[in-house]
């Protein structure tokens, strides 16, 4: 049983990949108060839980009914981080315009809009974890009790990603705007990598090619 959670532990922290939420976190979120980082943090969580919870209970039937198998699945979401890696590494680099609006001009529906995309989706609750979390959960392998352990694995790694966010706003005190610039790059760049991996592993599955 411990080498079953350790497994499922090791894949599902690995998908959701937390410590690579930071820096978009950071870079998303540097013209916002310390109160509306927190807001965006947890908001983010909770809707990333939300959506895996879905996928966990429901994704495998959804899939099969819609005839779309999980190379095709996988394929798509490579595409759209690849997409969304690209605004990272092309998007807005000087701190004065990634900081041009006030925090106090940052309403609900932008806090809210900036926990969905990108925080939410597709950092924390990724193509890559959605297909984790299915296949962790089987129907014709694992039973409800099974699934149930794999739920609770996952919001375990959720509530470190959470721990990992609110402790970015004192890394962004030391580093500034300029370095959460140069982070947001980087991570781009390296999320540029693992969608395009991700799309090529569909494609090759999805084609039986070796």
């Amino acid at each position: 049983m411990l080498s079953i959670l350790a497994t499922q532990f090791v894949i599902l922290w690995a998908v959701i990949d937390p410590v690579g939420s930071v820096p978009i976190y950071l870079s998303q979120t540097s013209h916002m108060s310390a109160k509306q980082k927190r807001r965006v943090a947890v908001k983010a969580v909770a809707i990333a839980f939300a959506i895996l919870l879905f996928f966990l209970i429901i994704g495998q039937i959804l899939l099969e009914a819609m005839q779309i198998p999980l190379p095709a699945f996988q394929a798509a979401g490579g595409l759209v981080l690849l997409l969304f890696s690209l605004t990272m590494i092309f998007g807005e680099g000087k701190p004065g315009q990634e900081a041009k609006m006030l925090s106090e001009n940052v309403d609900k529906a932008e806090i809210a809009a900036t926990a969905v995309y990108p925080l939410a989706v597709p950092s924390i609750a990724s193509p890559g974890a959605m297909m984790a979390v299915v296949m962790l959960t089987d129907n014709n392998r694992y039973a409800i009790a099974e699934q149930a352990v794999t739920a609770g694995v996952m919001f375990f790694v959720l509530i470190a990603t959470l721990v990992l966010l609110l402790g970015a706003n004192v890394i962004h005190k030391v580093i500034g705007n300029v370095g959460a610039s140069i982070i947001s790059r980087v991570m781009g760049l390296i999320l540029a990598s693992v969608a395009v991996a991700n799309l090529l592993e569909g494609i090759q599955k999805f084609y039986h090619l070796t």
